[in-house]
């Protein structure tokens, strides 16, 4: 089972490592969409930094429990922020996953760290 609880982490994961590359190679695209919605470039940086690095020690499982609940945050706040057009499907569905998404790292978040994870290492090594 702990082979899931990693595999969980990866592919929760990926999709913010991938996406924060992204912006980062296609920085001018980015903030301007992210302007089109009221949120300033001053936050691109950021943005990017947390959607890379939180991730990666997500997948390696350091501070899991604090990182999850971060990146749950994170993830209602994009979805309110870029998600609420319910005129259209797109939008709504883009809404549900990052809700989805969400309710992957609240699970990360409530459970004690498994046994392929930095924390599970550093919780048992005294």
């Amino acid at each position: 089972m702990h082979v899931f609880e990693v595999l969980g982490r990866v592919l929760l994961s990926s999709l913010f490592i991938i996406e924060g590359v992204n912006k980062f190679f296609n920085q001018e695209e980015t903030i301007m969409y992210m302007e089109d919605y009221g949120v300033s470039e001053i936050f691109f940086f950021p943005t990017v930094i947390l959607e890379v690095f939180i991730p990666i020690l997500l997948i390696v499982g350091y501070k899991t429990r604090i990182l999850g609940s971060i990146m749950c945050l994170f993830t209602l706040t994009v979805a309110l922020i870029f998600h609420l057009d319910f005129d259209s499907q797109i939008q709504l569905i883009m809404l549900l996953k990052d809700l989805a998404i969400a309710g992957g790292f609240l699970l990360i978040a409530s459970r004690e760290p498994g046994l392929c994870s930095i924390d599970y290492f550093l919780k048992n090594k005294h």
